[in-house]
């Protein structure tokens, strides 16, 4: 299994480090000062080491909850948003103070589900990330929660931390948790619960071993770290998880060593920047469901998507809008750039060129979804 993880672990020069709120936090609520320490001290010494490092912290909500001194979480979405906004300084603060000691620069970078929709914006992202590394600066990144719309938000950071690891072209994601891995079973619930190695290939037996959420204070689970698994595969990218308490866990995970649950990255293709963007950046606007005949075409043989196998939209969407391809038994087999508004598709659904040409004329005569604006899941 060490050679497995050497052999993709051997040219590794840019990292993606996710430190999760459940290793940023002390049990009675607040930031863990000696962890923290840790974790800098730690990525400060791999930067020593010529290794690029990008931070997606958790942690704004949980200090920002013990700064103002309350005694929950708050469930109302507003509150939520300015604990956020209070906590985000706190975490900076004291990120930038520890890394200061080490004379380390870092520079704060707060993302929406929005930042990555638009593709000019999602470009100007990575730039900025890139051009801070070039500068010596360690980027860190977390979610916008105090001003993020509940329905554009990642979520969970997890999510987040693959999108940058993919946006950037990383090699490498590791996600430190309060668990060593993935287990055979929940390990709060059975005591013959094995720890998994290696995750050669994230299929559906190893998504139903992930379990509901963790920590009190943080927003993923088990299924968070799966799914951004899955992202990192179509990306190329390995990925670990690991417990954040471990000593030496980051020079451990790097060297190879057989610890966490190391997941190997899909290597038969590469997959291009501007279908990772569709699969994983935009937010999907609608659906569309498609007949057998045209899942064919699209799985097998690599075509676009024409009106004719169309037999159902869902959703109210534009022209350039993201949405997904649905079969006729509900299985999502991919996502792509739409050629026309959810309105015209309507009108046109079903029908052949010819019978559109003549009812329509031309502007209503071409793919629905070009193969080229379409990434198969």
């Amino acid at each position: 299994m060490e050679e497995l993880r050497k052999k993709h672990l051997r040219r590794v020069k840019k990292v993606v480090i996710k430190i999760g709120s459940s290793s940023l936090t002390s049990p009675v609520g607040g930031l863990d000062m000696d962890n923290l320490m840790k974790f800098t001290s730690e990525i400060s010494g791999l930067w020593d080491e010529g290794l690029k490092t990008i931070i997606v912290t958790s942690g704004a909500i949980a200090a920002g909850i013990k700064y103002l001194r309350l005694s929950e979480k708050p469930k109302k979405f507003p509150e939520l948003q300015a604990v956020a906004a209070v906590g985000q300084h706190d975490l900076m603060r004291v990120y930038s103070s520890f890394f200061y000691k080490m004379d380390k620069k870092v520079g704060q970078i707060l993302l929406s589900r929005e930042d990555t929709t638009k593709r000019e914006q999602y470009l100007n992202i990575k730039n900025t990330i890139i051009t801070l590394l070039n500068m010596d600066v360690i980027p860190i990144i977390n979610e916008n929660d105090s001003v993020a719309l509940d329905e554009i938000k990642f979520g969970d950071n997890d999510t987040l931390a693959a999108l940058v690891a993919g946006l950037t072209e990383a090699d490498l994601l590791i996600i430190l948790s309060d668990i060593d891995g993935l287990y055979s079973k929940n390990p709060q619930v059975f005591k013959n619960a094995e720890l998994i190695s290696v995750v050669s290939s994230v299929t559906e037996d190893i998504e139903k071993t992930a379990g509901g959420i963790g920590s009190s204070y943080g927003s993923g689970g088990m299924i968070t770290k799966i799914r951004a698994a899955k992202i990192c595969s179509f990306s190329g990218i390995p990925m670990v998880i690991a417990n954040s308490r471990k000593e030496n866990v980051l020079k451990r995970i790097l060297s190879g060593s057989d610890i966490g649950t190391f997941f190997v990255p899909e290597e038969s293709k590469k997959i291009a920047s501007v279908k990772r963007w569709i699969a994983f950046g935009m937010i999907t606007k609608g659906s569309i469901k498609i007949d057998r005949g045209a899942e064919e075409a699209i799985v097998r043989k690599g075509k676009s998507l024409l009106p004719v196998g169309v037999i159902e939209v869902n959703g109210k969407f534009v022209k350039g809008d993201n949405i997904a391809i649905i079969t006729s038994d509900d299985r999502t087999i991919a996502k792509g750039i739409s050629n026309f508004t959810s309105d015209e598709i309507i009108k046109i659904k079903g029908k052949r060129e010819k019978n559109i040409l003549e009812e329509f004329g031309c502007s209503l005569c071409c793919e629905i979804i070009h193969r080229d604006s379409m990434f198969v899941l």
